[in-house]
């Protein structure tokens, strides 16, 4: 049987943790399902349950956007360039490759590179040979590039690329003043009228004053309550021409 890409778990501990707790909440509702105290009887499954239910609820809904969602996301963030086939592009936090992959495929001329630092909490069997693997196995190996960058300072020239792209990634940096160097170098290596489409569950308002800061012009999109879960959004930033 011919080996398929592999995407990969986004946050597999989280959704790890999140089914235990789900499951420990479950066995106390179930082992202690009332107790007496001064003689009056308090039934504890109602109380326990919904946490249960929440916790579990959460865990699956992750698994669901990990397994499916994700290649929704995927082409709703690809959808917003206006892709001539020519473009330099770079993918900041490439992982296994969901982005980067997808954008070398809309790629004629054009080149595709991925920078990642390749954190395992981030994603089930995150690192540079899956990504390689997955890359030979979509047939997109002389469209694209991978370093080992850190986004906060990269060694590419100024305006290198003509689209920037980013999900899930920017959260990963837990100081504001190195999410915001990183925001900078986005704005750095973008083109002039270059795009960068960055989606997160959080600190998007962050990133949208970073980019605001920098000259360039930010839309932000609507956040998505039906196919991502945590609820994504995306922002489009395009630096003056």
């Amino acid at each position: 049987m011919a080996q398929k890409p592999n995407y990969g778990i986004d946050a597999p501990n989280v959704i790890r943790n999140l089914l235990l707790a789900g499951a420990a909440f479950l066995a106390i509702a179930l082992a202690f399902p009332k107790v007496t105290v001064a003689h009056v009887t308090f039934l504890l499954i109602p109380g326990f349950l919904w946490p249960a239910g929440w916790f579990f609820l959460s865990g699956v809904l992750m698994l669901v956007y990990a397994k499916r969602g994700k290649f929704r996301h995927r082409d709703r963030i690809l959808a917003k360039v206006p892709w001539t086939g020519a473009e330099s592009v770079l993918d900041v936090g490439a992982g296994r490759g969901l982005l980067l992959i997808g954008a070398a495929r809309r790629l004629t001329t054009g080149h595709a590179t991925g920078i990642d630092i390749w954190n395992a909490e981030d994603l089930s069997g995150n690192g540079p040979e899956a990504l390689l693997n997955n890359i030979s196995l979509e047939g997109v190996g002389s469209r694209t590039t991978v370093k080992s960058e850190d986004a906060r300072k990269m060694t590419f020239p100024d305006a290198s690329f003509d689209v920037v792209l980013s999900n899930l990634c920017l959260h990963n940096i837990y100081d504001r003043p190195g999410r915001a160097s990183a925001c900078r170098e986005i704005v750095r290596v973008l083109k002039p009228g270059g795009l960068a489409v960055i989606s997160d569950f959080k600190l998007m308002r962050e990133y949208e004053g970073e980019f605001n800061k920098a000259g360039l012009e930010v839309q932000m999109c609507a956040r998505d309550w039906t196919g991502t879960f945590p609820p994504l959004r995306m922002l489009v930033a395009r630096k003056a021409a």
